[in-house]
């Protein structure tokens, strides 16, 4: 009998004899027929596809209606997913078709597949009762090749540990591939191969991050576990060097000049680039003209450049806690791009004309050349908000008043306002973190961005409203999506037990009882807890050519028009607007569609980029602080124990239920809760706790805690 070894192609040729009759409809077929179909006209292989028909058959994989004609038992015996490791080596596939159940995967099974893989399983017939399984035949597409973890050298050979709690394999490390990294250092490193019937994959070290815990090796190993590049190719930096200071005065010609209207930047203190700038002016009719100034980056950035790529790739600045990862080197973003006072500057703007009620009388979009007077921080900014008199204070303070307006508006039309506290570190030198504080964002901020979120507003409308049905024009939107029926409700029934009653029969209804709700929690200790939950019954909003409104923001029309140096889909905005203006046809919608959606993939990696390395400081606060006691709120409740956040620092933290010794603890899903079998002792979501610090473990970025009952 022939061993399975001495027929390799047998799995292929299964593979294809499955493809057709798919293809087919999956009518009934006999062995020639299927041959073919395949174009195989020689005997042996006709023999092997008899062979493999009557195998299958025997199986269960395929029936015979008829003798000598098969088809297959279910059409989708082959499923495509996504793989979901399980701490056990096992996993789900979780497919394509979301209205499919997910299959377990054995780990024998998997094939050499990692979590997050796109893969092709084969399907079995489901004995009754049981769940859905099925093995892997094929690997589509790898999520990822590069991991970051520690390197362990022996004499003769290195093995890599990875970080990834999901990656179960070590790496082999041949010496030759060690790239000068050495013994318990920690590194990058890339899969090159995984031989057919080796257990483990062979890799080598891409980059030598240094040494563990060192704030450094750890902030690039979080860039670099989420697929951020770590510097700029020589190429780029080189290309982006190569482009002069000066502005040619033909340039400027074709540009309208703003450079004798005052114009300002209002920014963080410690920021580098200043993508907008706000300018004023008062009209001979008494109404105002503001003019929204973005740095023009597509003048720059040309399509199909190296910088273009190397932006695309990249698709947005990652802001880690202690530093920001650009998307533009340097020379762009802090420099020729960025809106410094007192130079000539190129931009992309959206200038209107508002009467005293903030109502847009006219508007105009195009290219222009600006002179900022000023760079105030938010701090300054506010303190002439505040009455500190300044020449600026006039336009300031008439701004502001149209802001609020705007504001106003927004919510009246059924915006949600969620305002979250950000948790800001501060930092020694060496990036340890002395203190903690909560981020308040005050009338300048918002002045700011009320000013960003009507230019993105009107540019989208402007496009948008352009051509119906067949005839409408391409354009990327920021859209954001009703929130999802069954979440809400859930968010609902949780907001009661703190006495707050939520309204959700309609969509207006819903963001009008929101918005209630968020004022009324401002400054109480629920704050924090019930506006993250909020946020998360929420759909998250996406680049996409295909819908132009956003709940969130109440408007239909909206877009991302005004960071250009950090964000990717406004480069493309603004490309695709001049397009327009200079009277271009419809471009390719998908080819756009594309695009906005590896920007959108990108973001989410970003923010959880930005999330880990959070964490990461927190743990590292935490770290000298074994035994000490706070007061914290449940913020999280799981089957192995709760997340409790501290009011003090907003340090997050896990009491496992192990640990909680006088009851078994078990979860109860629906109502957010964990709860003692025996005495009936309940810790809600949201319940206010005593706590101390257990345990820190810096490289898992976790932090443990214990009650004090």
């Amino acid at each position: 009998m022939k061993s399975k070894k001495e027929n390799p192609y047998k799995e292929v040729l299964t593979q294809l004899i499955v493809d057709v009759f798919e293809k087919s409809g999956n009518l009934p077929l006999n062995y020639k027929q299927v041959a073919a179909k395949l174009n195989i006209t020689d005997s042996d292989s006709k023999v092997a596809i008899a062979d493999i028909l009557n195998d299958a058959s025997r199986s269960g994989q395929f029936e015979q209606p008829e003798r000598g004609k098969f088809k297959l038992r279910q059409l989708h015996v082959y499923v495509t997913g996504k793989v979901d490791m399980t701490a056990d080596g096992s996993a789900y596939i979780v497919p394509e078709d979301e209205l499919e159940n997910d299959i377990f995967v054995a780990p024998r099974k998997l094939r050499q597949a990692l979590h997050g893989d796109l893969v092709k399983v084969h399907v079995y017939e489901r004995k009754k009762g049981r769940k859905r399984e099925g093995e892997v035949v094929e690997i589509l597409s790898r999520a990822k090749t590069d991991f970051t973890g520690t390197i362990d050298i022996s004499n003769s050979y290195a093995f890599f540990l990875p970080d990834d709690r999901k990656m179960l394999h070590d790496i082999f490390i041949p010496l030759d591939n060690l790239n000068g990294a050495k013994d318990g250092e920690k590194v990058l490193v890339s899969i090159i191969e995984w031989p057919k019937n080796a257990k483990n994959p062979i890799g080598r070290v891409k980059h030598v991050l240094g040494k563990k815990g060192e704030n450094n090796t750890e902030m690039n190993a979080i860039l670099a576990d989420f697929g951020f590049p770590l510097a700029f190719p020589k190429e780029v930096d080189k290309a982006a060097n190569a482009i002069p200071d000066n502005i040619s005065a033909e340039e400027i010609a074709k540009r309208q000049d703003f450079r004798s209207t005052l114009t300002f930047t209002i920014d963080p203190a410690d920021a580098k680039d200043f993508d907008d700038a706000l300018s004023f002016k008062v009209l001979e009719n008494g109404n105002y003209e503001v003019g929204v100034h973005i740095a023009d980056v597509s003048y720059y950035v040309t399509p199909d450049s190296i910088l273009d790529k190397e932006a695309f790739e990249r698709a947005t600045s990652v802001y880690l806690v202690d530093r920001v990862i650009p998307m533009l080197p340097e020379r762009l973003s802090n420099n020729l791009c960025s809106l410094r006072p007192n130079e000539d500057k190129l931009c992309f703007s959206a200038v209107f004309e508002l009467d005293e009620k903030a109502n847009v009388i006219d508007q105009w979009f195009g290219r222009t050349v600006i002179h900022s007077d000023r760079r105030l921080s938010y701090e300054e900014a506010q303190e002439i908000i505040e009455g500190k008199e300044d020449s600026l204070a006039p336009a300031i303070l008439k701004l502001n008043e149209l802001a609020y307006i705007l504001r106003d508006r927004k919510f009246k039309n059924g915006a949600i306002s969620f305002e979250t506290e950000e948790v800001k570190f501060i930092l020694d030198d060496n990036g340890k973190p002395l203190g903690v504080y909560t981020k308040v964002r005050k009338d300048a901020h918002k002045l700011i961005e009320d000013f960003m979120l009507l230019a993105n507003r009107k540019v989208a409308e402007f496009i948008g409203k352009q051509g119906k049905g067949k005839n409408k024009l391409p354009f990327v939107y920021r859209f954001h999506d009703v929130p999802n029926p069954e979440t809400l409700t859930s968010f609902s029934q949780f907001a009661s037990r703190f006495g707050h009653r939520l309204q959700i029969k309609s969509d207006k209804e819903t963001a009008k009882s929101l918005n209630s709700l968020m004022t009324k929690i401002e400054g109480s200790k629920e704050q924090n807890l019930l506006t993250s939950l909020a946020v998360r019954s929420m759909a998250k909003a996406i680049y996409t050519t295909k819908k132009s409104s956003h709940y969130g923001l109440a408007f239909d029309y909206y877009t991302h028009f005004t960071s250009p140096i950090r964000r990717y889909p406004d480069v493309m905005v603004h490309r695709l607007l001049q397009y327009y203006l200079d009277g271009g046809n419809k471009v390719n919608a998908e080819h756009y569609e594309k695009m906005a959606e590896h920007s959108s993939q990108k973001e989410k990696k970003a923010a959880e980029a930005e999330r880990a390395s959070v964490k990461y400081k927190q743990a590292e606060f935490l770290q000298n602080q074994i035994g000490v006691e706070y007061t914290g709120i449940v913020s999280g409740v799981t089957e192995w124990g709760m997340y409790v956040e501290i009011e003090e620092n907003k340090c997050e933290g896990m009491v496992r239920l192990r640990d909680i010794t006088d009851d078994f603890y078990t979860l109860d899903e629906k109502n957010y809760a964990i709860i003692g079998q025996r005495k009936k002792k309940v810790y809600q979501l949201g319940d206010e706790v005593q706590i101390k610090v257990k345990k820190v473990d810096l490289e898992k970025r976790q932090i443990d805690f214990t009650l004090i009952s």
